[in-house]
């Protein structure tokens, strides 16, 4: 480069030896801040807002999302038979464009209907949602029947607090 008052600039080659380059600023371990989400129910009775007060979020209840709620979407049925058929619909509605604009379908949340095992034939159909999705379970907690959503969320829905930011691990 050359400059008007008649210094040169820098030279391509450089004679002697080369200075090591400074070193890189020590690297801090990145604090996530928790992503917020819309928790949106496939249908009435899904558990939206039970899990927006225990994992935090926004609950739509059955509404997508408004302009300034988060565009991240968690879905939301119990898992009887026509809460996961709800839930293929809003998944087949997601698929073919019908949500709105600028929303990002993360998962699908699972909440037990009943206390126990699921009959196979419901167990195969969240097999079919797993297959198109990221799905999280949610077991039966008596306390939120009763409505005491104090403490920590249940112990098998860690990887779910870890996605939402909420402190897991209180065994219910």
């Amino acid at each position: 480069m050359w400059t008007t008052d008649g210094q040169r600039g820098p030279e391509i080659w450089i004679r002697g030896p080369v200075p090591a380059p400074d070193p890189a600023p020590p690297l801090h371990p990145a604090v996530a801040t928790p992503r917020r989400f819309s928790w949106v129910a496939a249908h009435g009775g899904a558990g939206s807002t039970t899990l927006a007060a225990v994992y935090g979020g926004h609950d739509c209840g059955r509404g997508w999302p408004g302009p300034g709620d988060p565009p991240s979407v968690l879905l939301v049925a119990r898992t009887h038979a026509t809460g996961l058929e709800s839930a293929l619909r809003a998944l087949e509605a997601f698929r073919c464009g019908d949500a709105p604009q600028g929303l990002d379908l993360e998962a699908a949340v699972l909440v037990a209907d009943a206390p126990g095992r699921l009959p196979r034939p419901l167990a195969e159909r969240i097999r079919t949602i797993e297959s198109v999705i990221d799905v999280y379970r949610v077991p039966w907690v008596t306390d939120w029947r009763l409505g005491d959503l104090a403490g920590s969320p249940p112990r098998e829905t860690q990887p779910l607090s870890r996605l939402t930011g909420a402190v897991a691990g209180r065994a219910r």
